[in-house]
């Protein structure tokens, strides 16, 4: 049991792996993450915040995350192209915009006061 856990963990990484590897988008999250992390300890951001910036930073990272799954299922089973299956990675896509938007929305509510203060 113990040798399953640890296998779906691996398993797990390098998946992660996979996406970082593979998605030129995943990198500009993980380069967004950091710049959101560096950030927020720059500033000492509230404990919520660091919740809403989590949640955030997260949400991004499913969606891109099931994007890519749901993009190699697709070239799997249609690797020719099918109007299905483009409208399938464009919906998958359209999801990770919504994520990407979202967390910026909550970076500008949770920084911006903090760069104004720094601007005054």
């Amino acid at each position: 049991m113990l040798k399953g856990r640890i296998l779906s963990f691996k398993y797990a990484f390098t998946g992660l792996w996979t996406l970082v590897r593979t998605q030129p988008n995943a990198r500009i999250h993980a380069i967004a993450t950091i710049v959101v992390i560096v950030t927020g300890v720059y500033f000492q951001v509230a404990r919520d915040e660091w919740l809403w910036l989590a949640a955030a930073i997260g949400g991004v990272w499913v969606s891109e995350a099931f994007n890519t799954a749901l993009e190699f299922l697709t070239d799997l089973v249609s690797p020719d192209h099918h109007p299905l299956a483009g409208h399938a990675k464009d919906v998958a896509a359209g999801a990770v915009l919504i994520a990407a938007l979202t967390a910026i929305v909550i970076a500008a509510i949770i920084f911006g006061p903090y760069f104004l203060g720094v601007i005054h």
